[in-house]
C-alpha cells in the first residue's frame, strides 16, 4: 500500500518506530526473562535453545511471545483488510492503537508478571510488523535488521553493486542501536518511564500518519 505522506516523512515516521523496537526490546530482554516481543527470529531460538540445560531461557516466555505477536499480527492483518482504502485512518488507528496498549502496560507493569506483561507488548508489536509490512517500504521492516544489514554489504561497491543510497539502512542501524542502548541506560532508572517513552514515540507516529502532508 501507498502512504498516505510524503517519501522523506515516511522514512522519519519509520525510523521513530525502529527506535521504539530497541527500547521495547530492551525491556523485554532485561527484564522480562530474556525473551523479545519485537524479533520473533530469536525467540524461535531462544525456543530451540530453552532445551539445553541450565541456560537460563525460558521456553514458556518464547512460546507465549511467539503467540501474542501472532495475535496482534491477525489484528494489524484485519485493521488493514477492513481500513485500507483510507490509509491515513488505517495508518493513525494502528499506530494509535499499539501506543494505548504499550500505555496501559506501562501503568500496570510494576503489578505484572513478567509473562504476563509479556503478552501485551507482543501484541502491540505484532501488530506494528503486520501494519508496516503492508506498507512495503524497502530496507525499513522496523524490527528486524538482517536484511538491512545483507543489503549494506552485498549491493555496496565492494562487493559489485551499485552501493547507491545506504543511508535508510544506515540509519535503520543507528535507530535501533540508538533505542536499545537508551532503554538499557534508562532501565537503570525506571522501566515505567521507558514504556511511557516508547508509547509516546508511536503516538507521535500515530499523529505524522494522521496529518502530514500527503
Amino acid at each position: 500500500m501507498d502512504a498516505p505522506v510524503k517519501d522523506r516523512t515516511l522514512v522519519a515516521l519509520l525510523l521513530v518506530l525502529t527506535g521504539v523496537t530497541g527500547l521495547i526490546d530492551a525491556v523485554s530482554y532485561l527484564r522480562l526473562g530474556h525473551v523479545f516481543v519485537a524479533n520473533m527470529t530469536g525467540n524461535v531460538v531462544f525456543l530451540g535453545l530453552s532445551l539445553y540445560p541450565g541456560g537460563g531461557l525460558s521456553p514458556a516466555a518464547s512460546a507465549v511471545a511467539i503467540g501474542a505477536f501472532l495475535a496482534g499480527a491477525l489484528l494489524g492483518g484485519r485493521l488493514a483488510t477492513m481500513f485500507g482504502g483510507r490509509p491515513r485512518r488505517w495508518l493513525a488507528l494502528a499506530f494509535t492503537t499499539q501506543a494505548v496498549i504499550i500505555a496501559v502496560t506501562a501503568i500496570f507493569f510494576a503489578a505484572l508478571p513478567a509473562l504476563v506483561a509479556t503478552v501485551p507488548l507482543a501484541v502491540a508489536f505484532g501488530l506494528q510488523n503486520a501494519t508496516v509490512r503492508r506498507l512495503a517500504a524497502r530496507d525499513l521492516t522496523t524490527t528486524v535488521l538482517t536484511q538491512t544489514l545483507t543489503g549494506l554489504a552485498a549491493d555496496s561497491v565492494l562487493a559489485g553493486g551499485s552501493g547507491q543510497n545506504p543511508y535508510r539502512r544506515l540509519w535503520s542501524v543507528v535507530a535501533m542501536l540508538a533505542g536499545a542502548a537508551t532503554g538499557a541506560l534508562l532501565l537503570q532508572v525506571t522501566v515505567t518511564g521507558v514504556l511511557v517513552l516508547a508509547a509516546a514515540l508511536v503516538a507521535l507516529t500515530a499523529a505524522g500518519f494522521a496529518f502530514a502532508r500527503p
